[in-house]
Order: C-alpha cells, then structure tokens, then sequence
C-alpha cells in the first residue's frame, strides 16, 4: 500500500492559505519551485487540478474546494503532534485563535482574559470578535464560542451553559401599542429581528402550547447591541439574550413581556477542530474558559450606555 504524500498535502494547505505559491514558500521556508513540483505531485496522484491559475489570480477548483479541508486537517494535526511533545516539557506557549460573538465577546470573553494572559505568561490570544458565523477549520481558528443551536458537524462541540433570551420592549412603546399578553398578538406589532439567527421566534407557553412568529418590523441588524438603540426610543419589540438587557432591564429602560411564555435558553457552546491532538496552550484556553463559563450566573452584564 503506498503511503500519503503527506509532504505535498503540508504544502497544499500552506497554498491554500497563502493564496499563492510564493506567499506559501515564504511562509514555510521553501523554493517556489519546491512548492510547485509539490502541487503538481498531488495533483498527478488524485488525477484532478487543485488550483485555477492564471497570472493574476490562483483559485481553488470545485475538486480542490473540499480537499483544502482535508488538508489544513492534516497539517494542523501534525502540528499539533509536534507541539503536544514540546509542551509536555515546558510551560504552554504561542498564538491562540480564538472566537466569539461580538457583544458576548466584548463584554463577556475580553475581561476574562487579563486572568488568563496572567497565568499563562508564554500564550498569546488572537481575539475574533464578529457576529459572522466563522469556518472555524478554513479560517484557521483553534477555539471558538457560538451561541445558537449546533447543526450536526464534524467539530468537536462543548456546551458551557444556557443563556436566556427575553421579549423586550420600551415602556414608552408598551403605553403607545398596549402590551402583547399572547405571542399570537405579535403580529400587530412593530418587531425588530437578527439577522444572524434564521427563522421564526419560537415561544412555549402554559399547558406545553407552542406558537411561532416570523418578525417583522423597521428594523433588521447582524448585531444584537445595533437593536438597543432603536428599543431605548420606544419604536419595537426584540428579543434578545440577558447578557444585551440585563442592564436596561434593572433600570427599567426596558421591559420584559410576554413571561408566561419564555423563549427557550440558548445554547452557549465552546468548538474546536475535529482532531483530538491539541497543543497545550489550546487546552489550557479550553479549561479554563470551560470553568469560568459554565454558570449563566457568571456571565457578566454589558453596560448600559
């Protein structure tokens, strides 16, 4: 049985994320020529192209597109290998990439990481914040926290804890438009929606009843805290995590409806690539976020502006 170019899949994954042959040699240290030759070794054992080039452009072909996968598996897995033996003799060290919603993020994941950064001298932290659903393996993230229902998928998934979600409103709003007391009555209103989160808003009510309600209103944004505002003003109703609310919720800016009819919890996950070898400094940032997120009483509130 012949044995893997591994070698030349290395090499595939360096291309892919360099988008070019010779960013690739720069970046690993090789010939282009060395580089090339590898492409074309590859690519005459699948018997398909990898890549679309031409003097401008280099773009991965339809065959090449699930295969850059596979290859930044391999290459991350042997990196991961190699850094797993350095580590086991000396303190974690090196770049983490890390993931997280953005307000979540900002006001939740951010001022955890003085405590880390503090105990963990040799790591460093790459902090994504955006409201984008990431290619955790395509862009190269190592950890990355999502909060949302998790469809089936080769990453490795954690859930930390639930995060409740709340049926706001302005008091201002509620005085011009009355007060929904069924979801049912929704539909007379002005409702702001995420865009980020597909589908209706779904709400469980007294008895195990069920009713769903498609938003629509003057306002749809990617970012829970863009919503805030237009809430604050009294032109709609949101609904929106406790980690966004709580605070204009205590002073009463703003007023949770509907309670007898809750939104369920969301899920508030930690991902990882699909490969179980991880290098020391990604499972010291994975236990210890595991253990300072994993009550929805720990989670801090943002601040009200």
């Amino acid at each position: 049985m012949r044995l893997p170019d591994l070698e030349a899949w290395a090499i595939f994954a360096a291309v892919v994320e360099h988008r070019s042959f010779s960013g690739a040699a720069e970046g690993i240290g090789l010939s282009k020529a060395t580089v090339s030759k590898a492409i074309t070794r590859l690519e005459a054992h699948l018997g398909q192209s990898l890549f679309h080039r031409t003097s401008r452009r280099l773009a991965l072909t339809e065959a090449g597109k699930p295969l850059a996968e596979h290859a930044a598996r391999i290459l991350a897995e042997a990196y991961a290998a190699e850094e797993s033996a350095r580590d086991a003799a000396s303190a974690p060290s090196g770049r983490v990439r890390l993931a997280a919603p953005m307000s979540f993020g900002v006001s939740n994941v951010a001022p955890l990481l003085a405590d880390f950064l503090t105990a963990h001298p040799g790591i460093e932290i790459d902090l994504h914040c955006s409201d984008a659903k990431v290619d955790i393996v395509a862009e190269g993230f190592d950890v990355a926290l999502r909060i949302a229902d998790l469809p089936d998928s080769s990453l490795r998934a954690r859930r930390l804890c639930s995060i409740a979600a709340h049926t706001v409103a302005a008091p201002a709003y509620l005085a011009a438009h009355g007060t929904p007391t069924h979801p049912g009555q929704l539909g007379d209103h002005r409702l702001f929606g995420y865009s980020n989160v597909a589908g209706p808003w779904r709400f469980r009510g007294p008895g195990g009843a069920e009713v769903s309600v498609k938003p629509q209103g003057p306002l749809v944004a990617n970012s829970g805290e863009a919503i805030v505002p237009a809430l604050l003003a009294g032109l709609g109703i949101a609904r929106l995590p406790g980690f966004i609310v709580g605070p204009y919720l205590a002073d009463g800016r703003l007023v949770e409806i509907l309670t007898d009819w809750p939104p369920s919890p969301i899920g508030l996950h930690l991902l990882t690539p699909p490969s179980p070898l991880r290098p020391a400094r990604v499972e010291a940032l994975i236990t210890f976020l595991s253990e300072r997120l994993r009550e929805p009483s720990a989670l801090s509130q943002a601040k009200a502006a």
